[in-house]
Parts: structure tokens; C-alpha cells; sequence
């Protein structure tokens, strides 16, 4: 086979993914995107590959990419629709509630006075989120109404429209820890722990990694959620709670791995190329 990977940025994860392409005797195409121009209903130098990994950081460039080559009949792991849908914490909680797969208790309101609403109705403390975004960034927790209304003021003032748009959520008393599982294809391969005593626990924002070991019940729950938002290969965030039930917070469709390769030794890369290339054969 000849695998193609664009990227935008060369890390750890897109050279374990090339390593484990190679060493497998596949066939391999790199794209870096920023060098790339496509002219639209133009034949593509990318027509001769028989799969194409999707691992652009920017996830407009990831977008767009995906897009065009799924136009000329290329199949994109992952689809535009998952990565479009994951990286919308309101339509990746719509999708997932839908289904039955267990979220966080989330309501979305349209003005100042509908986000003081919600909160009074989940219940303080609450989280609130953009609807688009990634590695904690621009999360805030509300342990009151004036806290609440402090970041109202802050977001208002913020030119992206997404900040119109309120997402508040339940506030999750963790463990000091959540859980990042890893979805290949319907398999569960591997999860870490990630530990922080702040109630962020991001490894971007200083969390630690540590090996996991998940219960029958939330590899099931990781597969529900994966399934739900269309499949592939994705990041399910996991949050325990302190009665013992487990959530799906946020799915990740251009996941990152190097710190779960470093405190398990699994070859996570080596899998996901292995299952792909099972899946798309098939």
C-alpha cells in the first residue's frame, strides 16, 4: 500500500507514525501542507495513495485538507466529518447525549441572562467552555454568580463569535486525574492517567502521564463514544467521578500520543497503521 500523511508540523507523533509505516514495508507520501496549494477539481499528485492520515495540528488546515481529498475519492483517517464534529465541544456533546453515551450535565445558552439560567439550574460550581478549541485553553470554572458573570464580561468582550454561544457543564469533582483512552477502529489498545492537582489535568497545562488501567465498563463507554462520533482513530477523555460513574468529556480526532508512548512502551503508532490498514482492506 502507499499510505500518505499531511501534516503541518513535524512532532514525536507524525515520526512514529512514519517510522511504523516504513518498518511495516508500506509505501509512504508526505505532504507538508503550508508548501501545498490545490486548485479545486484539479487532478492530485495524492490520487496514488491508497489511504491518507490526517495529522495537521491546525484544525482549519485539517479541515480544509481533508475536504479536497475526500473530493477526489481519497479515503481520510480521520473522516471530515469526525474531525469537524470533535472539534465542536457543543456538536461532540450533542452527538454523544444523543446517543446514550454518558456526558457531563451541559446546557447551551445564547445571552448573558440564559447562561445565568443554566448555571443556577446545574448548579455551582460550573465549567464553561468554547465551543471550539483544545488543550484547556480558555476553560473557566465559575464557583459563583460573580465569577459567572466576571467571565460573561470577559467573553462578551471577545471578537470570535463562538464566544456568543454559552457552553456550561457540570462541574466534575475528579480524583486529582482524567482519563485520555485511545480509540482505534473499535479497540480500546491503550489509556493514561492524567494526574494534576489542579482541576485542569492537561498534560499541555502540566499534567503528568501515568498508565492506566480502565474497567470492562469504560472500554465499553471509550468504544460507545468513538462508535458515536464515526470512528477511526481518537483520543476519549474520561472523567471519574466521586460516586464512581464515568463520563465522556471531549474526543479528540487529531490525537496526540508521545507522552502515552513514553509511560506505557506501547506501540501505539505501530497500531494504529496495523488496524488501518486491516480496516480499509477489508
Amino acid at each position: 500500500m502507499i499510505i500518505g500523511l499531511v501534516y503541518d508540523l513535524l512532532r514525536h507523533e507524525e515520526r512514529m507514525l512514519i517510522e511504523a509505516i516504513r518498518n511495516r514495508g508500506q509505501g509512504l507520501r508526505l505532504v507538508f501542507i503550508p508548501e501545498k496549494i490545490d486548485f479545486l477539481g484539479a487532478d492530485s499528485r495524492h490520487d496514488d495513495v491508497d489511504f491518507v492520515f490526517q495529522r495537521c495540528v491546525s484544525h482549519y488546515r485539517a479541515l480544509a485538507t481533508t475536504a479536497i481529498l475526500e473530493s477526489r475519492g481519497i479515503r481520510v483517517v480521520n473522516s471530515y466529518e469526525t474531525i469537524r464534529d470533535s472539534g465542536d465541544k457543543l456538536v461532540t456533546t450533542a452527538r454523544l447525549a444523543s446517543r446514550g453515551v454518558r456526558v457531563p450535565r451541559t446546557a447551551i445558552a445564547y445571552s448573558r441572562e440564559g447562561a445565568l439560567m443554566a448555571a443556577r439550574e446545574i448548579g455551582y460550581p460550573v465549567v464553561i467552555k468554547p465551543i471550539m478549541g483544545s488543550w484547556g485553553r480558555m476553560i473557566a470554572r465559575a464557583k459563583s454568580e460573580e465569577d459567572l458573570l466576571d467571565i460573561m464580561d470577559f467573553r462578551e468582550a471577545m471578537s470570535s463569535p463562538h464566544f456568543k454561544i454559552h457552553y456550561i457543564q457540570q462541574y466534575v469533582e475528579k480524583p486529582g486525574r482524567d482519563i485520555r483512552a485511545f480509540y482505534v477502529w473499535g479497540e480500546v489498545p491503550t489509556a493514561i492517567y492524567r494526574i494534576s492537582q489542579r482541576w485542569k489535568t492537561n498534560t499541555a497545562l502540566g499534567g503528568k502521564a501515568a498508565p492506566a488501567n480502565l474497567t470492562e465498563e469504560q472500554v465499553d463507554l471509550a468504544i460507545r463514544a468513538g462508535d458515536a462520533m464515526g470512528g477511526g482513530v481518537l483520543g476519549i477523555d474520561l472523567l471519574e467521578t466521586r460516586e464512581g460513574e464515568t463520563l465522556v468529556s471531549e474526543v479528540n480526532a487529531v490525537v496526540e500520543f508521545r507522552n502515552t508512548v513514553q509511560v506505557t512502551g506501547y506501540d501505539l503508532a505501530g497500531k494504529i497503521v496495523e488496524k488501518t490498514i486491516q480496516v480499509l482492506r477489508s
